[in-house]
């Protein structure tokens, strides 16, 4: 039996504010929305260039207070080539991207943003 990775799925607070930063920072496309008026939720369906896999925001149109992420280390990670331009670019966005960082006896690998909601992206070279 084989299980394939289809979606995951974070809470936010403003969907427009959402889309707007994984469509823009990271080159996301929405796939399809499906609002739930009636019941107080909308989910958006984001894919990055050339996957099928998605993330999913889930939008609680009552949701008063920002969700608790907790004290872990979760996150979603993509990859890029040039990791030096694309920390720039963040940067320049005003993104406030964290340093360039490595594993130990690495170069620097990898480097991590904030979504609007608090979430952490990694963003690894490729």
């Amino acid at each position: 039996m084989t299980y394939r990775m289809i979606h995951s799925c974070i809470r936010v607070m403003n969907l427009e504010r959402s889309e707007k930063f994984y469509t823009e920072a990271l080159g996301f496309t929405v796939a399809r929305r499906k609002d739930y008026s009636e019941h107080k939720f909308t989910l958006s369906y984001l894919r990055s260039p050339g996957s099928d896999f998605e993330l999913e925001l889930t939008w609680n149109h009552d949701q008063a207070e920002p969700y608790e992420l907790g004290n872990g280390y979760s996150h979603l990670a993509v990859s890029v080539a040039d990791l030096e331009a694309s920390h720039q670019r963040h940067e320049e966005m005003g993104l406030n991207p964290k340093p360039l960082k490595g594993l130990p006896g690495q170069g620097a690998r990898f480097y991590f943003l904030s979504d609007p909601d608090g979430y952490l992206v990694e963003v690894v070279r490729e």
